[in-house]
């Protein structure tokens, strides 16, 4: 994380890997309004700014959304929702740069998503439309697609995906994006009309499995020094404060 969530993104981590998913949403959701408040010394959230850094506290409200239904805790997963939403559209009112509204109504849906609410398919179809309206004034939509913002809208389908995927990256920038950096419309709109088609059935697999996957941090395949006591694997995940399995997300032990 790039933004001051004292801590708690990596707490709930830890709780994924224990497999305390309310829990995790609960530190999640601490970590969510602390960046939304302060996500960085220098970043007023409520003057524009360029890099969008509230999106990683946005993102972290979306996670505890995702973490509270893997919990059978459907109540609480739609207040979370519901929380994002009003969020997202608060600081449509702040952040100006070409595609940033576009980007914060992608989010509006994926809180439609998570929480269980009506309405989700349109929120993405007016996501894609913004996207559209925005493409002539995106110069470059790759370095876009790279800011906080767009890189936190992201992250929540591939953490729900890379679960379904034997720990794996599930969901690639290609998959995201058009094929055409040219078009900066249809490459920023295609965001929108994926997770349209994809997030929702992800999202009640991962319910069903009753398993939400750690992030992917840093990895490293047949590591010598850890083996998952869970499933043997020695691939392993650096993420939150410990080493877990790429596998399956459980803590590693040393050998």
């Amino acid at each position: 994380m790039n933004t001051d969530d004292g801590g708690h993104h990596d707490a709930a981590v830890d709780a994924l890997a224990a497999r305390k998913y309310e829990r995790a949403g609960d530190r999640y959701t601490r970590g969510g309004r602390r960046v939304l408040a302060d996500p960085r010394p220098e970043i007023d959230p409520f003057e524009p700014d360029e890099k969008g850094w509230i999106g990683q506290g946005l993102q972290q409200l979306l996670a505890a959304a995702v973490a509270y239904r893997v919990a059978g805790a459907d109540g609480r997963a739609t207040q979370r929702a519901v929380e994002g939403i009003a969020a997202s559209r608060d600081f449509g009112r702040v952040l100006d740069e070409p595609g940033q509204g576009a980007c914060l109504s992608e989010f509006v849906a994926d809180f439609r998503v998570a929480g269980g609410l009506d309405g989700a398919g349109g929120a993405y179809d007016d996501a894609a439309q913004q996207y559209e309206a925005a493409g002539a004034d995106v110069d470059t939509p790759q370095a876009l697609a790279t800011t906080p913002l767009f890189e936190a809208a992201a992250a929540t389908i591939k953490q729900v995906a890379r679960g379904q995927a034997d720990g794996e990256i599930a969901i690639k920038w290609e998959d995201l994006h058009g094929a055409d950096p040219d078009r900066p419309g249809d490459f920023l709109a295609h965001r929108a009309r994926f997770k349209k088609q994809r997030f929702r059935g992800l999202l009640e697999r991962a319910v069903d499995d009753e398993h939400l996957a750690a992030p992917r941090g840093t990895t490293e395949y047949n590591n010598e020094g850890h083996r998952c006591p869970e499933c043997g694997s020695r691939h392993v995940n650096w993420a939150g404060t410990g080493i877990l399995c790429l596998r399956c997300s459980t803590p590693t032990e040393s050998i």
